[in-house]
């Protein structure tokens, strides 16, 4: 007896909660999250910084490249034509050049992802303090991320607004 009360009960409940709420105006802003961190001011001057570090090593890359294509070539058209030693020797230069040139891009490919993920990884955390801010500026009740909504009015968009107030926060020196 007593639980056939409480489910009407309940339900009288839950429909004063949910019509209380729908009267109030709820709203929204929609922010491209990775859009909004990749057009800041400090991730372009970031990734020029990154492309100007590494590119001394990118250079040593491409030459040790350059030479293990030229001692395939060579390996190609002497073929046949070198001593068994000589072909060995060349050979082995190859797998060398190839070690080194596997070595080098893999160094290189490991200190640059640290290097990007660590600036973004602080970026994101400032950028999500950015919106908070930008949230309560404009008395945002939720901020939703653009690429998991199906569906938005463009002028509930705030992506432009948040890198704006980001580059003010955090300007590039």
């Amino acid at each position: 007896m007593f639980r056939s009360l409480m489910v009407p009960a309940l339900a009288v409940c839950a429909t004063g909660l949910f019509s209380t709420t729908a009267s109030a105006q709820l709203k929204v802003g929609v922010v491209n999250l990775q859009k909004a961190i990749l057009d800041t001011a400090e991730i372009k001057k970031a990734s020029v910084d990154l492309q100007a570090k590494y590119k001394p090593r990118q250079d040593a890359l491409d030459k040790v490249q350059r030479e293990l294509a030229d001692i395939q070539t060579q390996l190609q058209s002497s073929q046949g034509k070198l001593s068994a030693a000589g072909e060995a020797d060349l050979q082995a230069r190859g797998e060398r050049k190839q070690r080194e040139a596997q070595r080098l891009q893999q160094d290189l490919q490991d200190d640059v992802n640290s290097e990007r993920n660590s600036i973004l990884q602080r970026t994101g955390q400032r950028m999500s303090d950015i919106i908070k801010k930008l949230a309560d500026e404009k008395g945002l009740d939720l901020v939703v991320e653009a690429q998991n909504t199906y569906f938005f009015k463009p002028g509930l968009e705030i992506t432009a607004d948040v890198t704006a107030a980001y580059d003010k926060a955090y300007p590039v020196k």
